[in-house]
């Protein structure tokens, strides 16, 4: 079988984009993207990608010249598509720690316009830590501080020296609050007034991103690489919808041709209205079902959709709860929610329910939480499915051995990994170590969870009578086995 590198060829280009981020999903949507832009329109320009941990992809991905292949496959008008690209967009994967000065060199290049990123939904937040004197910073807002410092110096000040970022780190007002944590390492790593004005010349826009991406065909990889006729260690499959929602006050459409490109693209002044409908109904779907259905028995998002009872669960969710939970147009949420359930259907994605698990607490606060205070705020008690989804994230996360960000829980006698950050395991952890067994166990755990407003931004237990559902759910998914517990809600 050849190697990529023996069958196509990179597309030198001017690098016009630094990508903090080198992960499956910038890869199927953003750098897929800008390979069609490079394809269909004058913009001629390729990413930098910046390996934002220590350890990462980036040796695999200069190995392979920075080429891979996106694998597009679904369902469109009743008939299913599968679509191969290669992607040249990729000029090559710089780790910091081990090249910081090439990677700070990138901030010297006059062609550089733009700044994308996708670094989980905690990457976006302050490090007391960090210093300009890092080689590099320990957080992505200390690093993209320390790089804009770097061109500011080298261009003094030039305002048309200054870059456009578009984060896609699934938080709300993304590019806000980056440009927040940036001003405050500016003032305490005392970088100058001028520099403080020269942040402002760059534009830092607000995003929702919406692609399926599962990430590397590990099982169909052979299989694909044969009708390829190649190998492609860098693989990625995702589905085959995609929407890219930048929020800016000023116009980047004609140096940023996305939507000339024909890529389903909104530049919009006010993305609330995209950001909310996606992140309570699709991304909350995911996150108040995933952990209830790996717990059930269940492995990936298609098999939660054709389970019957996992499916009942999940609609219960969507239909009458999340979307009673909302402002807006019923009528169309019910359409998008309906859309949504047939892409989750797709039979060409294999979207692992242990992957969405990823962070799941911080998810819950981002995803479900608004919609569980918000059915409270608006029927006086708490929702069923999704205090049930709560519980059974308390169940999920009854685990042993923390080490780092993951420890090990056990589903049927067979270990599982749960993966958060390192505080949340470990208090969890403490949390099932130190509470004896017996009738108030369910109740003390839920107090201690629901307690925790360092996690959720409040205290839950003060939600009239949340506590009690929660506590009384994880104490019969316990007694009873979660499965008669879900039949109970259907």
């Amino acid at each position: 079988m050849k190697r990529i590198t023996e069958e196509l060829r990179p597309v030198p280009r001017t690098e016009k984009i630094v990508q903090f981020g080198e992960g499956n999903f910038l890869r199927a949507f953003v750098d897929w993207q800008i390979d069609i832009v490079n394809e269909k329109t004058g913009f001629n320009g390729n990413v930098a990608l910046i390996q934002p941990l220590e350890q990462g992809m980036g040796d695999i991905i200069n190995a392979q010249g920075g080429l891979y292949t996106v694998v597009l496959r679904g369902v469109r008008n009743g008939k299913t598509l599968e679509e191969f690209r290669p992607v040249r967009s990729v000029s090559r994967c710089l780790n910091p720690y081990s090249r910081f000065d090439e990677y700070l060199g990138c901030a010297e290049n006059p062609d550089l316009r733009f700044v994308v990123s996708n670094t989980t939904e905690a990457g976006i937040a302050y490090n007391p830590e960090d210093r300009l004197t890092d080689r590099p910073q320990g957080s992505f807002p200390g690093k993209a501080a320390a790089f804009l410092f770097r061109r500011f110096e080298h261009f003094r000040g030039d305002p048309a020296k200054a870059l456009t970022f578009i984060p896609c780190e699934l938080i709300d007002k993304n590019g806000g609050k980056l440009k927040e944590i940036i001003k405050r390492y500016a003032r305490e790593w005392k970088l100058g007034d001028a520099f403080l004005a020269w942040l402002e010349a760059c534009d830092f826009c607000n995003t929702l991103v919406d692609r399926i991406v599962p990430g590397y065909p590990k099982e169909e990889a052979p299989s694909i690489s044969e009708k390829l006729g190649y190998e492609d260690k860098l693989l990625v499959a995702a589905e085959i919808f995609h929407l890219w929602v930048i929020e800016s006050e000023r116009d980047h459409r004609g140096e940023f041709p996305l939507v000339q490109a024909g890529l389903n693209v909104v530049w919009t002044k006010d993305m609330s209205f995209y950001r909310t409908r996606k992140v309570r109904i699709l991304n909350g779907a995911h996150t108040a079902s995933v952990l209830a259905a790996y717990l059930y028995g269940l492995d990936t998002v298609e098999q939660c959709v054709k389970d019957p009872l996992m499916s009942k669960m999940m609609r219960r969710a969507i239909f009458g709860e999340i979307i009673p939970s909302m402002e807006g147009d019923a009528a169309e949420l019910t359409r998008y929610a309906d859309a949504v359930l047939e892409r989750f259907a797709n039979p060409y994605i294999k979207h692992l329910l242990l992957s969405i698990a990823l962070n799941s607490v911080s998810k819950f606060r981002t995803r479900v939480l608004p919609s569980l205070t918000g059915c409270i705020a608006k029927t006086g008690k708490p929702p069923p499915a999704l205090s049930f989804s709560l519980a059974a994230l308390i169940a999920f996360y009854q685990g042993t051995n923390p080490a780092g960000r993951e420890m090990t829980g056990s589903r049927n006698g067979a270990a599982y990994p749960i993966q958060d950050d390192e505080d949340v395991l470990k208090r969890f952890a403490a949390l099932y170590r130190e509470t004896e067994s017996g009738g108030e166990r369910a109740r003390k755990i839920t107090r201690a969870v629901l307690g925790s407003a360092d996690w959720w931004g409040e205290d839950l237990c003060a939600y009239p009578g949340l506590e009690n559902a929660v506590a009384g759910y994880l104490g019969a998914v316990w007694s009873c086995g979660i499965k008669r517990v879900i039949e109970g809600l259907v």
